[in-house]
């Protein structure tokens, strides 16, 4: 199975007339922050795939339409029954959800900085994961693994990340890579100006991949 990958930049190779000569056999189309929402709107309607989406720390104008809920801590859907839609896009945001038999969960955002808009202390993103606890054991339970992918915006601390206070990474992914072994980790939020710099580290069994501008990856399906 293809994933389309998006972050960061609107790249001219796909937000153009020629996105389903070139990507059309994507099956899942996944943002890591900092896009607008037309951009996924755009990606929806023209490949016509299932498009979920964490939120960065830019682009937040929609922010508030996709607040989470109370939900029930194990209700596990697929995308198509998802009431928090827009643009043809779903938000994943806090949340643990199957798509075309994917196992995804999304932790958008970045560390705090300057105290703007969906900015997280380490400490905060923990509470976050100790919410997605429930629906990762009923994975754990039901399909045999906790999960396939884990989207976040920003990278884990000491891993892809920057120095900097606004591009440092969390330290708590590391420990729910230790723990939950997720097959991928997508995040952007670190930009990619030279071509030769990598993109992916492995840590254990996760393949850590920075998507920003785009990234096609190459996911074997599991049960």
């Amino acid at each position: 199975m293809k994933i389309l990958c998006v972050a960061d930049h609107i790249d001219p190779l796909v937000y153009s007339s020629s996105v389903k000569s070139r990507f059309g056999d994507a099956r899942i189309v996944l943002s890591a922050g900092d896009l607008p929402m037309e951009y996924l709107g755009f990606l929806a309607s023209s490949l016509n795939r299932p498009v979920g989406f964490v939120f960065g720390n830019h682009n937040l104008k929609e922010l508030p339409t996709f607040r989470k809920s109370h939900r029930s801590p194990l209700e596990i859907t697929s995308i198509a029954a998802q009431t928090r839609n827009y643009f043809g896009s779903t938000c994943l945001e806090d949340r643990v959800i199957n798509i075309e038999g994917v196992l995804i969960a999304g932790l958008g955002g970045s560390k705090v900085y300057n105290n703007g808009e969906h900015q997280f202390t380490n400490r905060q993103m923990s509470f976050r994961i100790v919410r997605l606890l429930p629906r990762l054991l009923w994975n754990r339970l039901r399909h045999g693994r906790y999960l396939d992918i884990l989207l976040t915006h920003a990278p884990p601390r000491g891993i892809q990340d920057r120095e900097d206070p606004c591009h440092q990474g969390f330290p708590v992914f590391l420990w729910f890579l230790k723990r939950f072994r997720p097959r991928y980790l997508l995040h952007g939020h670190i930009h990619l100006y030279d071509i030769n710099e990598a993109r992916q580290t492995r840590f254990l069994e996760t393949e850590i991949i920075n998507v920003y501008d785009h990234y096609v990856l190459e996911l074997e399906t599991q049960q």
